[in-house]
């Protein structure tokens, strides 16, 4: 069983930015891919940022040019920068992480609001 702990979020104003991070309880070699997803009131949950084992990224085309995701392999930790915050950013973050099988973090609340 993989745990996955989530920090960073909060509220923030239009243009501002935050760092999410999200710590694996396993070794960076097994983790296939990692990732950043988020979901707003009423609407289905989707992958914002991935990375994989290779270190290729993945952005979705709202966010790219905002949103840097990045890992630190010595700590099995994904980190979401996120940039030029904009009202429709505002979601709950999901990290989700996947070695033979995937797992899910708590959740993060981001809002951004003036």
């Amino acid at each position: 069983q993989v745990q996955l702990v989530e920090s960073g979020g909060g509220l923030v104003q239009p243009g501002g930015s935050l760092r999410l991070s999200c710590a694996a309880s396993v070794s960076i070699f097994r983790i296939n891919f990692m990732g950043w997803y988020r979901q707003a009131p009423g609407k289905q949950r989707e992958l914002v940022a991935g990375i994989t084992s290779g270190g290729a990224t993945d952005y979705k085309d709202s966010v790219k040019g905002r949103f840097t995701i990045s890992r630190d392999n010595a700590k099995s930790t994904v980190y979401l920068q996120m940039n030029s915050l904009k009202p429709e950013d505002t979601a709950v973050y999901y990290c989700r992480v996947t070695t033979t099988q995937y797992y899910w973090g708590q959740g993060t609340q981001v809002t951004v609001s003036s």
